[in-house]
């Protein structure tokens, strides 16, 4: 379709319009047929030709009856509606507007012609593809249209057809009409049929389909997929499993991968993970932080995605799968839109072959295997349009997972085309394990911040669909969910324990289920969750298989204490299964009150049951998260009396946390051996010293007292540890946790700069309202570090607390204050010393900055247009850099800026900026993404500039550098991310420049042959 004299976009706009028109025609025309069914008997022919109002007009009696089942039936041409639109727009973009218009043309009529009649549906046994086939026998086919439209109006027929179906399905039964049922339903039947509608898979004419037959098996297949694979548990819960259940595609919450090198350590278990600052919650992550996984995904064709247990790495292939049957990839995996989901779960293969192709679907899809065309698998694996899913190489023994590396070798060699995720836990799979099969390999990260409160509105958002089972009235879930965050961003261990999707929904359940309500300490959240997986929620259900069972709460953690030492004593998180029952049947036998004596039995109850055991593979067993084996074995420790073994290992990082726990279990007794003996092995052994004495100050959290004489130890303890110099003190001393607060000066006066900047950041990490009060005390010093200290610490507490008591009070004439997140630009703007200001979260353009007090200094990242106008508010900017600014406008108010001397600005086109004035006093100048169609005369007025820096898009060649000669003055050139192979061509143009002494390539591709010194005489060439 075209447009004469339109641009892209309007074309685009364009070809838009017409979908959504011709949508909305077809959405209403089936809607129309459904109630012309729905409204009875066989229809005469006048009424064929009916608007639908009309005809509900004459077969319904009652204007409110009229207007409910109007109501009604707009909702599902709504419904139609949205899934066709995008269908119209994206398919067969090249025909005209008038073939369109005649293939919907012929739809409608077909459909008008067509009997569509309760008997004849039922005499096609409902199904869409033999409903087509009838119709196309009986009604004549519209006349006049092409080759390309007659295949456009087979499949939007089709497609029709299929949506008219499930909506009759979905209608009340046929019988005498019962209005009172419809109305009855006016909040729900529109929505079921929406939600019907949305599962279907996609309808692509671009996905090869071979025969006829391959395709309405595909067409049945996808929808299989669409059905049964969407489906997520956010309960974590294995009683009432259908209550627990939520649709996965509203469930789902993009989490973040990194590319993995096998590098990647274990986070060290020495210190839990600290309070994030404030800009980690409300803004994304950087590049460090990782991409999100569909970006990644998008990015190569065969993937090896580890992760951690419970990191959504099953979660992640579900909805592939569920979003390759529907086509409904957008962004970075908009062309994975007609593949064909293939998903293979690995354990269910353990101790027999791995399939052959025509094997893959059993698990899925058995039910409809017996009648798939032979080799149909393998033509989708030969025509590159499957998206092979192959889930849990974790989940074999070590035997079998050699076994999956050589049936991927055979099965890529046949079909190389075929795109391939596989998923593992890090420790069954290497991340160079399939590096000879060019996989791509990606570590599926711990959630941060942001991910984790995306995941706390989403489950708020997906928990609505469980209506009764709700153990609160769902307008209650706001407030729940505000709630929630509000507790997360305020207690760093709260955060560590939901750093998977896995725990997150536990801890979102368990604070939905207390009333909005968490436990105050870690340890009593974890012995809280505990009780919950393990025991309360069968038992308040009365779930009669947990009923059957004979194991009280106390017996079910005997023996889970049991196991957790067990596994902690050898450094292990995994057992045998085998191995486990024998451990768990001699616990039985000393637990004289119980007749079961099946250690099998018993544990495979609970594995089944608690919710915090898994099977990570066949035959093996461990703990859902690495905190509740720590937790038990901690408290198995207090109760068998094994202080000395935790004396002994008091040094290893990986006992840190059982040890902080145990002492919270410990009696008073216990308590005063394992920290007196703690602080013992300190004193005498002074390699450890530190470390040992930062434990024994970490256990104040958990322990409820001790005795005199040892608190006196340990405040001399954290004395010696007073005050932090080191860069490494203050995440170590906040490790501590609150109590570490009163230890430290009211006043940093007696304190060194040094000492003092480190406590100013033990402080921060530390946090909370009396860290607060603790800064507001500090902001009296005004030595120079110790400000830039302060500054820094905005980032970890409320904007507003922060700028009023601190900032406010801060020199800040002479630092540069860095906002790191939204929240802080309104309360910056009251800073009225403010002179030098970096803001690193992106700004949709520049008005806010009317309201700052005027700045000499700027940098700023700007999403959309920078209107340079703005800034006539602050005319002695002598530093000046907007960032990645899709464009600059008027830029001619840059001549009110006399005292400018950094430029950097982006450019959008290759002539460089509209207005952009002369600036003689500018000496350093910047200009983002430059190409080589970039031409540089534009600089020809900027003769007095010193250093220039040309950003490039990467990749790209280094522009034509001659006009560089109207800057006789340049003594630096800096290039970034050009492909600079070509830049030796242009060193007779450098040569040029008499006062060029430094010349930097950045990122760059490097030139042919090395630049040395002997190319350009006096110049010192960089390349970084």
């Amino acid at each position: 379709m075209s447009y004469p004299g339109a641009t892209l976009d309007e074309a685009r706009e364009g070809v838009a319009m017409v979908a959504e028109a011709a949508a909305l025609r077809l959405g209403s025309t089936v809607a129309k047929a459904a109630a012309q069914m729905w409204l009875g008997g066989r229809r005469r022919e006048q009424e064929r030709r009916m608007e639908m109002a009309e005809l509900i007009r004459l077969r319904v009696s009652g204007l409110r009856f009229q207007r409910g089942v109007q109501r009604q039936f707009e909702e599902m041409a709504d419904a139609v509606y949205d899934r066709l639109a995008p269908f119209l727009e994206r398919e067969f973009p090249g025909l005209e507007e008038s073939s369109r218009q005649a293939v919907v043309d012929g739809v409608c009529d077909t459909f008008a012609a067509a009997d569509l009649s309760d008997e004849a549906v039922l005499a096609a046994d409902v199904n869409p593809a033999e409903i087509v086939r009838r119709v196309t026998r009986t009604v004549a086919r519209p006349v006049g249209l092409g080759e390309a439209e007659g295949r456009l109006f087979e499949a939007l027929f089709a497609e029709c057809v299929e949506y008219y179906v499930r909506i009759v399905q979905g209608l009340p039964v046929f019988e005498e009409r019962a209005l009172t049922e419809l109305l009855g339903r006016t909040t729900s039947l529109g929505a079921e049929i929406a939600r019907v509608l949305e599962r279907l898979p996609d309808r692509s004419l671009f996905a090869p389909e071979g025969t006829d037959r391959d395709g309405d098996f595909r067409r049945r297949y996808l929808e299989l997929v669409s059905t049964t694979l969407d489906e997520v548990d956010l309960f974590r819960r294995s009683s009432d499993r259908a209550a627990g259940q939520v649709r996965l595609s509203v469930a789902y919450v993009s989490l973040r991968a990194t590319g993995d090198d096998g590098s990647r350590r274990r986070q060290a278990r020495s210190l839990p993970v600290l309070r994030p600052d404030m800009s980690d919650w409300e803004e994304p992550g950087g590049e460090s932080a990782g991409m999100r996984v569909e970006a990644a995904l998008g990015g190569a064709t065969r993937v090896l995605l580890r992760g951690e247990a419970g990191s959504g790495k099953t979660t992640l292939l579900r909805w592939l799968a569920v979003t390759a049957a529907r086509g409904a990839f957008t962004g970075e995996l908009a062309d994975w839109n007609g593949l064909t989901p293939v998903f293979v779960k690995l354990r269910e293969y353990s101790g027999r072959e791995l399939p052959k192709p025509e094997a893959m679907l059993d698990s899925v899809a058995g039910q409809i295997t017996g009648v798939m065309p032979k080799a149909w698998v393998e033509r989708r694996l030969a025509h590159g349009d499957a998206l092979l899913l192959i889930d849990g190489v974790d989940e074999l023994l070590d035997g079998e997972r050699r076994g999956v590396r050589e049936w991927l070798r055979r099965l890529l060699a046949a079909y190389g085309d075929v795109r391939v995720v596989v998923t593992s836990r890090p420790a069954a799979a290497r991340a160079d394990w399939l590096r000879r099969e060019e996989f791509t390999a990606l570590h599926l990260d711990r959630m941060a911040p942001p991910d984790l409160a995306a995941f706390v509105r989403q489950w708020h958002q997906a928990v609505r669909e469980l209506d009764d089972d709700l153990p609160c009235p769902v307008e209650e879930l706001p407030r729940c969910e505000q709630s929630l965050l509000s507790s997360l961003k305020d207690r760093p261990h709260l955060r560590s324990l939901a750093g998977t999707p896995l725990l997150a929904a536990m801890l979102c359940a368990m604070h939905l289920n207390r009333g909005s309500r968490l436990p105050r300490d870690r340890m009593e959240l974890y012995r809280g969750a505990l009780h919950t997986l393990v025991h309360e929620r069968d038992a308040d259900r009365k779930v009669p298989s947990a009923m059957e069972g004979r194991l009280s709460l106390n017996d079910k953690l005997v023996l889970l204490r049991d196991l957790a030492w067990r596994l902690s004593d050898n450094n292990r998180s995994e057992i045998g299964l085998e191995q486990a029952a024998v451990h768990v049947g001699k616990r039985l036998a000393g637990m004289r009150h119980l007749d079961e004596q099946d250690g099998g039995k018993v544990l495979e109850q609970l594995r089944d049951r608690s919710g915090i055991l898994r099977s990570p593979a066949e035959g093996r067993l461990d703990f859902v998260h690495r905190t509740f084996q720590e937790y038990l074995a901690a408290e198995e420790a207090a109760e068998e009396d094994r202080i000395g073994n935790l004396i002994e290992r008091a040094h290893l990082d990986l006992w840190r946390e059982t040890i902080v726990m145990a002492a919270g279990h410990a009696n008073r007794p216990q308590r005063e051996e394992l920290l007196g003996c703690i602080l013992d092995r300190a004193r005498e052994e002074p390699r450890y010293g530190r470390k040992l004495r930062l434990l024994a100050a970490a256990c104040q959290e958990t322990v409820p007292e001790v005795s005199d004489g040892l608190a006196g130890r340990l405040e001399e303890a954290v004395s010696a540890l007073l005050p932090p110099r080191r860069q490494t003190d203050p995440p170590a001393l906040a490790a501590v946790g609150t109590s570490l607060l009163r230890r430290l000066p009211r006043s940093l006066a007696e304190l060194s700069s040094k000492a003092a900047v480190q406590t100013v950041r033990t402080v921060a990490l530390i946090g909370g309202e009396e860290g607060l009060g603790l800064l507001e005390g500090y902001a009296r010093d005004g030595r120079r570090d110790v400000v830039s200290a302060l500054i820094d610490a905005w980032a970890y507490f409320d904007a507003d607390a922060y700028a009023d008591r601190v900032m406010s009070g801060l020199p800040l004439e002479h630092h540069s204050v860095v906002l790191t997140h939204a929240a802080q630009l309104r309360p910056a703007a009251r800073l009225r010393s403010l002179t030098s200001l970096k803001i690193t979260c992106r700004l949709p353009d520049l008005s806010l900055l009317a309201e700052f007090p005027p700045l000499q200094e700027l940098i700023c990242w700007v999403r959309d247009t920078a209107d340079l106008s703005l800034l006539k508010g602050h005319p002695g900017l002598r530093t000046l850099q907007v960032l990645q600014a899709a464009s600059v406008r008027h830029a001619e108010a840059l001549a009110g800026l006399p005292a400018l001397g950094l430029l950097n600005l982006p450019l959008a086109a290759p002539d460089g900026i509209d207005g952009l004035p002369p600036l003689p006093g500018v000496y350093q100048l910047a200009f983002s993404g430059i190409t080589a169609e970039t031409g540089l005369g534009f600089l020809a007025p900027y003769s007095g500039v010193a250093y220039l820096y040309l950003v490039g898009v990467r990749g790209s060649r280094v522009p034509d550098l001659a006009p560089l000669s109207a800057l006789p003055g340049l003594h630096g050139l800096t290039l970034y991310y050009f492909d600079a192979r070509d830049l030796h061509r242009q060193l007779p143009v450098l040569t040029r420049l008499a006062h060029l002494r430094t010349l930097i390539l950045r990122s760059c591709t490097p030139s042919h042959g090395s630049l040395t010194p002997a190319d350009l005489p006096g110049v010192t060439i960089t390349i970084e």
